[in-house]
C-alpha cells in the first residue's frame, strides 16, 4: 500500500478525469460522422415492425441534428468505459492490500462485462418484444409515427434499466463478502426479492407485462446467480484462512 501526500492524490486526481474527457472527446469526435448511421442502428428494432408507409418523424426542428449526436455522446461513454475504469483502477489500486487489488479488479471487469451485456439483452431481445407487442396491439386504421427524440430517451431508459439489473450479482456478491449479509438471510429474503423485482419492473418499464417480465425474471436469476457465486468465494477465503 503507497502513502502520498495529498496534494499529490488531488493532482493525480485532476490528470486521470483530463485524460478520460480526451478519451470521450476523441470517441465523439470519431464517431460524429457515423451519428445518423448509429441512430438508424438504434431504430432497427421498432422499424422492422412498421409498416411500410410508416416512418420515425421530428417534432422539433433541431431533433434530426441534436437527436443522433445525443446518442453518439452516448455511444461513446460506452466505448470509453474500458479507459475510464482503469484510470479509476488505476488511482485507487496503490491504496489497497495486494487481495483486494485482486478483488476490485475482477469486480471491475465483471460489472462491465455485465453492464454490456445488459445493453445487448436490450438491444437485441427487449426492444424487438416490446416493439413487436406495442406495434401489434395498435387499432386498426392507426398509422405508427414515433419522434425520433422520444424513442431515443424511451430506448436509453430501458437499457439503463437492464444494464443495472444487470448489476445485481456484483450487489449481491459485496453485500456478503463485506458481511453486511449471509447467502442464508438472502436466501430467506427470496419471496420478497421476487415481489420487488416484479414491482421495480413494473415501475420502471412500460405498462405491459411482457417488459416487466423481461426485467423481473433475469434480475431474479441473476440474484440467485450472484448468492451462489458470492457463497462460494467466501467458503473458499474461509478455508483459506
Amino acid at each position: 500500500m503507497e502513502k502520498r501526500p495529498f496534494l499529490g492524490h488531488l493532482q493525480e486526481l485532476r490528470s486521470r478525469i483530463i485524460k478520460s474527457l480526451v478519451v470521450i472527446l476523441v470517441c465523439f469526435l470519431g464517431l460524429i460522422y457515423f451519428s445518423n448511421d448509429i441512430y438508424l442502428l438504434l431504430s432497427e428494432p421498432l422499424m422492422s415492425f412498421l409498416p411500410s408507409n410508416s416512418s420515425m418523424i421530428a417534432t422539433e426542428v433541431a431533433s434530426p441534428f441534436l437527436t443522433p449526436l445525443k446518442l453518439t455522446f452516448y455511444v461513446s461513454l460506452l466505448v470509453s468505459m474500458p479507459f475510464l475504469l482503469n484510470q479509476i483502477w488505476r488511482f485507487i489500486a496503490p491504496g489497497m492490500y495486494e487481495n483486494e487489488k485482486s478483488l476490485s479488479f475482477l469486480l471491475m471487469l465483471s460489472s462491465l462485462l455485465l453492464f454490456y451485456l445488459g445493453v445487448l439483452f436490450t438491444y437485441f431481445l427487449v426492444l424487438p418484444l416490446v416493439f413487436g407487442f406495442f406495434t401489434g396491439a395498435a387499432p386498426d386504421g392507426i398509422l405508427i409515427m414515433t419522434d425520433i427524440s422520444r424513442y431515443l430517451d424511451f430506448v436509453l431508459s430501458m437499457m439503463f434499466a437492464f444494464s443495472f439489473a444487470f448489476e445485481i450479482p456484483i450487489f449481491i456478491f459485496l453485500l456478503i463478502w463485506s458481511g453486511i449479509s449471509s447467502s442464508e438471510s438472502l436466501r430467506s429474503k427470496r419471496p420478497y426479492v421476487i415481489i420487488g423485482c416484479f414491482t421495480i419492473g413494473m415501475l420502471i418499464t412500460p405498462p405491459d407485462v411482457i417488459s416487466q417480465s423481461l426485467l423481473a425474471i433475469p434480475a431474479w436469476i441473476l440474484f440467485e446467480l450472484g448468492i451462489v457465486m458470492a457463497s462460494f468465494l467466501v467458503e473458499k477465503k474461509d478455508r483459506e484462512l
